[in-house]
């Protein structure tokens, strides 16, 4: 079972939000996952994108063998460099 931690879109049209979650690579986008860890509005209205995320639970599942995609990968870069 390979493991991705991914971006599952929700929202309206034009305004997207997503969930943050770990589900496996043959899954759909936004079908069955494993957990959710945080969220992600990239259009939070005036302020910075809106991000919240559990570096918990993203470090853990990465160490059990999860990969982030690219966005995921910026996001938890950006939450690293929040937290320190």
């Amino acid at each position: 079972m390979a493991l991705k931690i991914r971006l599952q879109r929700h929202g309206s049209i034009h305004h997207p939000a997503y969930r943050i979650v770990v589900a496996e690579s043959k899954a759909r986008r936004d079908g069955r996952f494993v957990e959710k860890i945080g969220n992600y509005n990239p259009q939070a209205r005036g302020q910075t994108p809106f991000c919240t995320l559990s570096l918990e639970r993203a470090t853990y599942w990465m160490g059990v063998g999860a990969k982030p995609t690219d966005t995921v990968r910026t996001l938890l870069v950006q939450k690293r460099r929040e937290a320190s």
